[in-house]
C-alpha cells in the first residue's frame, strides 16, 4: 500500500480541499503519513493569491524533491490552476492538476501508475463550471480538533486586485442535505466545525428554492448535533442583522466574525471594485458590536493599492481605528497577472508599502491586546486543541490552560490574566509574592 503526504497552503477552503483529497486517495488504498520522507506520493495543494504565495510553493516543491527523490509529486490548487506550465517544469513534479480536475486526483494518480513520465498537466477552463465539487471530508490533516468544511467554491465578484474567480470559476454552492450529511458524520468526532469558502455569504444563491446562508445555519442548528460552529470569512454586504442576530442568540454558534475590509478609503474600494463603502461597513460592525460586545470581529485589510496616496492610507488608517476590530490581518498589495489593478494605477513603491504593513499590523496588535485585556475576569467557552495544554474561545481567542485537558473538548475557562498573544486560564493557587 501506497503512503501519501499532502500539503495545503492557503485559505481554509484550500485546507478543506486537501482532506479531501486525502479521504479520496484513502479510498484507493493510500495511506496518510505526517511526514514527507515516508511518502511515495507527496501532493502541493498551493495558493496563489499573492506573488509570495507562489514563491514559497515554489521553494517546497523544489524542497521536497531535493531532500525526498524518490516521492512523486503532484501539484494542484489555485497556483496549478493559473500557471501549470511554470509549475510543470520543476524538476520532480510528476503531475500538474488545476481545480478544474481536483476531485478527479485519486483516479488520474491510480490509472497513471504504470505511466513513467515528467509533467503531466490536467487544466480546462474552470470557468465553465456549473456544480459544486468536492470530496466529502471525514477527518482533518492540521490541529486535529477543528474541521474546514467547504460548503461553497468560487466567486462572482471581479475585485480588480484578485485572481481567484479565474482559478476558482463563478459561485457554486453544496447541495443542503450533502452539506448535512458532512456535518452529521463530523459531529460524531469533532466539537466545533468551521464552515468555510472562497465566497461564503453567497451559499445558497445559485440553488433552487431561494436559500440564503442563514437558512444553512438554521437546518444545520435544527438537524444535526453539532456542538460548536465558527464562520470562516463573509463578504460585509452578506452579514444581515437576522445573521448577526442568529449568533448572538445561539450559544451553538461561535461568536467571531470575520468581515474582509480591504480599505477604509472610499475612493481605494471604488478602485478595488469593491460593492461597498465604509459607511455600508461601518454600519454592519455597529450591529454585530451591539448585540455581541464580546465577539472577535476581524478584517482583511491590504496596503500599497495601485495609486494608494499617503491621504488615503491615513483616512483608512483613522476608519479602521475607529472600528470595534479585535484582530486585522494585513496583506501587502501583490500585483497579479490578468487582473485589472495590475494594468492600471501607479504603482506604490514596495518600500512604501511594507511601510504601511507595518503600521497597520501595530494597529491591529493595540486593538487585540485591549480586547485580551477586556476578557480578564470573564468565563468562556472554548475548544481544546492537539496543541499540549491550549484552547481557542469561542471569540477566537488562544487560552493557555492552568493544566492539560484531552484535545476536542468544550470546556469553560475563567480568564485570569492576558498572555503574549493569547490569554491564561485563571489558577486556582495563590500567587506567592
Amino acid at each position: 500500500m501506497k503512503k501519501v503526504f499532502i500539503q495545503s497552503f492557503g485559505c481554509r477552503a484550500s485546507q478543506a480541499d486537501g482532506a479531501g483529497i486525502e479521504a479520496s486517495l484513502q479510498d484507493r488504498g493510500f495511506i496518510a503519513v505526517r511526514d514527507a520522507g515516508a511518502a511515495d506520493l507527496v501532493v502541493v495543494n498551493t495558493c496563489t493569491v499573492t506573488h509570495g504565495a507562489d514563491v514559497d510553493a515554489r521553494r517546497v516543491i523544489r524542497g521536497l524533491h531535493r531532500h525526498h527523490p524518490q516521492a512523486e509529486i503532484l501539484v494542484t490548487g489555485c497556483y496549478a490552476q493559473r500557471a501549470p506550465e511554470e509549475l510543470a517544469g520543476i524538476a520532480g513534479v510528476r503531475w500538474v492538476i488545476g481545480n478544474s480536475h481536483k476531485t478527479q486526483i485519486a483516479e488520474i494518480v491510480c490509472a497513471d501508475a504504470a505511466e513513467a513520465y515528467h509533467g503531466q498537466v490536467l487544466v480546462s477552463d474552470i470557468n465553465g463550471a456549473q456544480a459544486f465539487q468536492a470530496t466529502p471530508v471525514r477527518d482533518i490533516r492540521e490541529d486535529r480538533t477543528r474541521p474546514n468544511l467547504k460548503v461553497q467554491d468560487g466567486c462572482s465578484n471581479r475585485c480588480s486586485f484578485c485572481i481567484i474567480p479565474s482559478v476558482r470559476g463563478r459561485s457554486r454552492s453544496a447541495g443542503l442535505e450533502s452539506v448535512l450529511e458532512q456535518v452529521r458524520n463530523l459531529a460524531g468526532r469533532y466539537r466545533e466545525i468551521v464552515l468555510s469558502g472562497i465566497n461564503l455569504g453567497r451559499w445558497g444563491r445559485d440553488l433552487p428554492g431561494g436559500l440564503r446562508f442563514v437558512d444553512l445555519l438554521r437546518a444545520i442548528l435544527r438537524e444535526t448535533e453539532i456542538e460548536r460552529l465558527r464562520i470562516s470569512s463573509v463578504e460585509p454586504m452578506d452579514w444581515s442583522e437576522e445573521l448577526f442576530r442568529l449568533m448572538a442568540d445561539e450559544p451553538r454558534v461561535a461568536r467571531h466574525a470575520h468581515l474582509p475590509l480591504q480599505s477604509g478609503c472610499d475612493a481605494v474600494l471604488k478602485r478595488m471594485f469593491r460593492k461597498y463603502r465604509t459607511r455600508h461597513y461601518a454600519s454592519r460592525l455597529e450591529i454585530a458590536h451591539k448585540v455581541m460586545p464580546e465577539a472577535a470581529i476581524g478584517a482583511d485589510v491590504m496596503t500599497g493599492f495601485p495609486g494608494e496616496s499617503e491621504t488615503e492610507f491615513e483616512e483608512s488608517v483613522r476608519f479602521i481605528a475607529e472600528q470595534p476590530f479585535t484582530y486585522l490581518h494585513v496583506f501587502t498589495y501583490s500585483e497579479r497577472p490578468g487582473t485589472v489593478a495590475a494594468e492600471r494605477g501607479e504603482p506604490v513603491p514596495v518600500t512604501v508599502r511594507h511601510e504601511r504593513t507595518k503600521v497597520l499590523r501595530a494597529l491591529s496588535e493595540r486593538k487585540n491586546l485591549q480586547f485580551r485585556k477586556e476578557l480578564i475576569g470573564k468565563t468562556l467557552s472554548a475548544v481544546t486543541l492537539e496543541q499540549r495544554g491550549m484552547a481557542l474561545t469561542t471569540n477566537f481567542v488562544r487560552v493557555q490552560m492552568t493544566h492539560v485537558r484531552e484535545p476536542n473538548r468544550l470546556v469553560d475557562l475563567e480568564i485570569g490574566a492576558i498572555s503574549d498573544a493569547g490569554l491564561r486560564e485563571r489558577t486556582p493557587f495563590p500567587v506567592l509574592p
